[in-house]
């Protein structure tokens, strides 16, 4: 059985959203839908645009996939529904869309081969700022960075690109008139983003980046019909990186030399010394890696010592005809020691062309270089001062008594100067120390005086001797000194390590303390831990501290796996490999706090359904006691008008038929509150929140709490509330009823509103007896009764229920005491959004 053909992909390019990819997308499935093709809707983002929303009207739509991440709930594009449905075209909107983590396929563009592969068309849409080589290029015209990309080769590889092209006036007029963005965002975007110059740059980018695709196809229709033509020679661009931050735009740039071609290769290369060290971030240059193998090329790395002869050797080794540098990140002054590895290879390259491409770091020196010095460096600036300084002091000191003393005097003060340079300063500050004072030794003190010669032989061997043990002494001092700070880094291990065994022994186990140590220990900007359901699944964060921390530990700037599913990733600078053992440790202490967590979650699991038995208890009690009393007056109600024997008068029939429907409403009542509280312990209650006016809402909610008195205070000039209609009601009326079941009768029960700042408080009055205050807080407590409360009137839910609908949408509920007597419930809704002030709260 042979395979399928694989499926055509057709692309439409916009230079920015809003320019009608997606309409353009429907309207072209509309057309083949008339001409008889079976045509699905896999994904179509509206985006709430109206005419994009209308024109999905007469189009089959495969139901998304629901997944959930993080507690949140999404949908994503139902790859085996699409591929099971089997139509001739799918449209999928959202090329470069990066999918939930859990989905089929990290990105969307992947979950398009797929349906490719089976042979099945598909229409897409994407922007031009979503291309991957462009990605650079668009962040510095628009100053947003696009994380979100896909690789050029993904599009270059489509059957048909057509660009939807619209005008930077017209786009700009859709924004005014809400075609493309709510209301409230249109200002924001038309300052920003939709400026004028910036819609007509990314125009540009989007047709010269569809130009370079319409050469390809000339050049293939010249093949295919064996035109005779000039073709260039196919592009082979070596890019050099260094593992410097400059690297990723190096590599964009040479991407798009290569992709002006048909056929091109990009070649990264990066140079490491021989013995195969390199001062390079290892995992800057992993990024790099990644992204020219996202962008189609290929990652080497090379030996060499002489920099420049080998980034040549290996550009003519694959016979490249173009290399690509970056300006070097060098400081003015150290361009004294040469003149950099790119004016080298320009001068060396022969024919092969070379581009030095410009950056944000050039001149801003070396990031990556070892500090080499055990010694401080205020230590070591105050040695440079004192050997250049103390010789010629020190000269001047001892010319009083020259030739009164003999040759070997001066030359031990000149000794005990450079010993004491060296034991502040270090080891080359003594040997500028030791030459300068041997300089000026000879010049005065040395037979002939006042000349560089030396007469006698003897005073030749003391100079030796002199520089020699100054040299000795330097070098001694200098590994002192870093013997002195290796032993005080060990120390600082040991006390580290020891105050991590002791955390442990005392039981802190919040897992952001122990990140925010390591953080602080290290000096990084962030620190996160890691965790994956298996080798291949995403990465998520179970814990993190800093302003970005890491999401991958390919991102991290130190990475320390603790197995396979877990690992402990920083960001802010590379550590040396003898901090990876407290840090190891580190690791280790946050694995076992995380399994703590997962205990200490499972036991409160356990507590929770240990209460939830309890609860569950107190429920069926309940319910066997308080159904009782409606279920007995139905029964009795209906049983004594079915009796036929008796000819019941008119009023003794009406009461009974009263009787039946309160017992009705009641069980209604208590019914409801039962569901209503199972729903909030399930969690599975989800508001429907509006903007309500509570002048429409409380008369009719408190109207259904029966045929009480009930003073209404609720002003019409309140502005409106958010919350969830049904909700409120049910809430209101709960409160009304359990007043009214406190207040005596001849007593009506007030509810008042008002507003406070940016909430409206809801007061329900009533007149009873009132609570105590350490009842205030447990009167919301499900099947909660207190002494002043029939038997006969509930189960005790109204009140649970009423705050637990209250918090689901964002309010409050509390009881204070009434003045004179009695208990207030307040509630307390969120004013809408947008919402504006009433008249009694004014500025």
């Amino acid at each position: 059985m042979t395979a399928p053909r694989r499926g055509r992909l057709r692309v439409y390019l916009g230079a920015a959203p809003g320019v009608g990819k997606t309409y353009a997308m429907l309207d072209e499935a509309h057309r083949r839908l008339s001409r008889g093709t079976d045509v699905v809707v896999g994904l179509v983002e509206c985006h709430g645009r109206a005419d994009t929303e209308a024109m999905l009207t007469g189009l089959e739509i495969v139901p998304r996939a629901e997944l959930s991440h993080r507690g949140r709930a999404f949908t994503e594009m139902d790859v085996a529904a699409v591929l099971a449905r089997r139509p001739r075209l799918a449209l999928v909107d959202e090329l470069a869309h990066t999918n939930v983590p859990g989905a089929r396929n990290e990105k969307r563009w992947q979950d398009i081969d797929e349906i490719l592969d089976a042979g099945i068309d598909v229409i897409s849409t994407v922007n031009v700022q979503h291309l991957e080589s462009l990605n650079d290029v668009v962040e510095s015209i628009t100053g947003v960075a696009q994380r979100e990309t896909v690789p050029d080769d993904v599009v270059r590889r489509a059957d048909q690109i057509e660009v939807v092209d619209l005008t930077p006036e017209a786009l700009r007029r859709r924004l005014e008139h809400g075609d493309v963005y709510a209301p409230e965002r249109v200002d924001a975007a038309l300052a920003n983003y939709f400026r004028a110059g910036n819609l007509t740059a990314l125009r540009e980018l989007a047709l010269l980046w569809v130009a370079d695709r319409v050469d390809a196809y000339l050049r293939r229709y010249r093949d295919e019909h064996h035109m005779a033509a000039l073709e260039p020679a196919r592009e082979r661009v070596v890019v050099a990186l260094t593992g410097g931050p400059e690297g990723d735009t190096l590599i964009r740039r040479a991407a798009r030399v290569v992709g002006r071609g048909e056929g091109g290769e990009l070649l990264a290369v990066h140079v490491s010394g021989s013995d195969g060290s390199t001062a390079s971030s290892p995992v800057d240059l992993a990024r790099q890696r990644r992204l020219v193998t996202t962008l189609g090329g290929t990652f080497h790395s090379v030996l060499g010592d002489d920099v420049p002869g080998a980034l040549l050797d290996f550009a003519r080794g694959v016979q490249a005809t173009r290399i690509v540098l970056g300006c070097s990140r060098r400081r003015q002054w150290e361009y004294l020691q040469g003149p950099g590895v790119g004016a080298t290879v320009a001068a060396r390259a022969g024919d092969i062309d070379t581009h030095l491409v410009t950056h944000e770091h050039i001149g801003r020196g070396r990031t990556d270089r070892p500090r080499r010095s055990a010694v401080p460096r205020g230590r070591r600036l105050l040695g440079w001062a004192g050997a250049l300084l103390g010789p010629p002091a020190l000269t001047a000191a001892l010319l009083p008594s020259r030739g009164a003393s003999a040759l070997p005097g001066e030359m031990l003060m000149f000794l005990a100067l450079t010993v004491a340079v060296s034991l502040f300063g270090g080891l080359w500050q003594a040997v500028a120390t030791a030459a300068f004072a041997a300089t000026l030794t000879d010049y005065y003190f040395t037979p002939p005086l006042d000349t560089l010669d030396i007469a006698a032989p003897a005073n030749i061997l003391a100079f030796v001797v002199f520089v020699v043990l100054a040299l000795a002494v330097a070098s001694v001092v200098d590994l002192a000194a870093r013997r002195t700070q290796q032993a005080a880094r060990g120390q600082e291990e040991a006390e580290t390590l020891g105050s991590l065994a002791g955390s442990m022994l005392r039981g802190e186990q919040a897992l952001p303390v122990l990140l925010n140590r390591v953080r602080e220990t290290f000096g990084m900007d962030a620190v996160a831990l890691l965790q994956r359901a298996g080798p291949r699944a995403a990465w998520t964060s179970v814990g993190a501290v800093g302003p970005t921390p890491p999401t991958r530990p390919d991102a991290a700037d130190v990475e320390v796996p603790v197995d396979e599913t877990l690992a402990l990733a920083l960001s802010g600078h590379t550590l040396p490999a003898d901090s990876r053992r407290v840090l190891g440790a580190f690791a280790a202490q946050a694995a076992l706090v995380l399994e703590r967590r997962s205990l200490v979650a499972e036991a409160e699991e356990g507590r929770r359904l240990g209460e939830r038995h309890t609860v569950d208890t107190a429920l069926f009690a309940a319910v066997a006691r308080d159904l009782r009393a409606p279920l007995a007056a139905i029964k009795a109600g209906s049983s004594g008008l079915r009796v036929e024997e008796v000819a019941w008068a008119r009023a003794d029939r009406a009461e009974l038929l009263a009787t039946i429907e309160a017992g009705a409403d009641r069980l209604d009542r208590l019914i409801g509150n039962l569901l209503d509280m199972s729903r909030l312990r399930m969690g599975t209650l989800d508001p429907l929140l509006g903007d309500l006016a509570l002048d429409e809402l409380v008369p009719g909610a408190a109207a259904r709490a029966g045929d009480a008195a009930v003073r209404l205070s609720v002003p019409e000039t309140l502005p409106t509330v958010r919350a969830d209609a049904e909700l409120l009601e049910r809430v209101v009326t709960n409160l009304v009823e359990n007043a009214v079941l406190h207040t005596p009768p001849d007593t009506p029960v007030l509810v008042a509103a008002e507003q406070v700042g940016d909430r409206i408080d809801l007061r329900v009055v009533d007149r009873g007896p009132g609570l105590p205050d350490d009842a205030k807080d447990r009167v919301f407590e499900a099947f909660a009764r207190f002494g002043d409360a029939p038997r006969s009137r509930g189960v005790g839910l109204g009140l649970a229920v009423a705050r637990g609908f209250a918090e689901v949408m964002g309010g409050a509920l509390v009881a204070e005491d009434t003045p004179g007597g009695g208990l207030t419930m307040v509630l307390s809704l969120p004013v809408s959004p947008g919402a504006e002030p009433s008249e009694s709260t004014g500025g």
